[in-house]
C-alpha cells in the first residue's frame, strides 16, 4: 500500500510539531542547495521557528547582496509606476497653477486700467464694483490707523505733562529748600555782626592822650637817665639846656 496524504494543518502535539520542523526544515534546505547547484540559480532561503530562532541559506556569499537584488527586482518596477503618476499628477498641477497665474495677471492688469478693450460692459462694471470696494476697505483701514496713531500721541501727551507736573513740583521743592538755607545765612550773618555794633556804641568824645606810646622806646629812655643822672651830681642843669638864671 502507498502512503497515504497528509492533512495540512496545525500540528497540536508539541513534540510531534518539533520533530516535522526539524526535518521539513532540513529538506527544504537540502532542496534549496540542489535547486542552486543543479540549476545553477541564485537561491536564498530565511527561515524562523516558533521560538525566534534563524535558519538561513544563501547559494551567493552573502545574504545582503541577494536581499538588495530582491528588493531592487520587487520595489524597483512599483517606484517606477509611482514616479511616473507622480510625474503626471505634477504635470497637472503645475498647467493649473500657470493657469490661475496667468489669470492673476490679468486681473492686475484690469485693475491697473490696462487692457479693458477686451472686457464686456458687465466685465468692466464689475471691475468697478470691485474696485470701489477695495477703496472703501483702503479708507476704513486708513481711518482705523490714523486713529490709533492719535491715541498713541495722547496717551504720550498724557505721560509727558505727568511727568512736567512731577518735574516742577521737585523744582518748587528744591527752590523752597534753598530759600530757607539763605534765610538762615543771612541770620548767622547779622548775629555775627552784632559785636561790631557794640564796639561802635563807645563814645567818640572821649579823649585819649596822645602821649601815650604802645611799645618801649630804648632811646629816649636812656637819654631820660642821662640828663637826670647828670642833674644829681652837679646840682646844676646841663649847660646845653635853655635854662636861666
Amino acid at each position: 500500500m502507498g502512503r497515504g496524504r497528509v492533512e495540512l494543518k496545525r500540528i497540536e502535539n508539541k513534540i510531534n510539531r518539533q520533530v516535522t520542523f526539524a526535518k521539513r526544515r532540513n529538506g527544504l534546505l537540502k532542496k534549496a542547495y540542489e535547486l542552486s547547484i543543479l540549476c545553477d540559480a541564485e537561491v536564498g532561503l530565511i527561515i524562523f521557528s516558533t521560538r525566534g530562532k534563524l535558519y538561513e541559506f544563501c547559494s551567493n556569499s552573502s545574504m545582503v547582496k541577494t536581499l538588495e537584488r530582491y528588493e531592487k527586482h520587487t520595489y524597483g518596477a512599483l517606484e517606477a509606476n509611482q514616479s511616473a503618476k507622480e510625474t503626471q499628477a505634477s504635470f497637472e498641477e503645475y498647467l493649473k497653477l500657470k493657469e490661475k497665474h496667468e489669470a492673476l495677471q490679468r486681473s492686475q492688469r484690469h485693475f491697473l486700467g490696462e487692457n479693458l478693450g477686451e472686457l464686456g460692459f458687465k466685465e468692466v462694471e464689475k471691475l468697478e464694483r470691485q474696485l470701489d470696494s477695495s477703496l472703501g476697505q483702503i479708507r476704513t483701514i486708513k481711518n482705523r490707523s490714523m486713529l490709533d496713531r492719535l491715541c498713541e500721541l495722547r496717551r504720550k501727551e498724557e505721560m509727558l505733562l505727568e511727568t512736567n507736573n512731577t518735574l516742577r513740583g521737585k523744582l518748587e521743592d528744591v527752590n523752597t529748600v534753598l530759600r530757607s538755607w539763605e534765610a538762615a545765612g543771612e541770620q548767622s550773618i547779622t548775629y555775627n555782626r552784632q559785636p561790631a555794633q557794640s564796639d561802635s556804641s563807645f563814645d567818640p568824645n572821649l579823649h585819649c592822650n596822645s602821649t601815650l606810646q604802645i611799645g618801649y622806646n630804648i632811646g629816649v629812655t636812656d637819654q631820660r637817665n642821662v640828663a637826670t643822672g647828670s642833674q644829681n651830681v652837679n646840682g646844676f642843669p646841663p649847660t646845653g639846656s635853655g635854662w636861666m638864671l
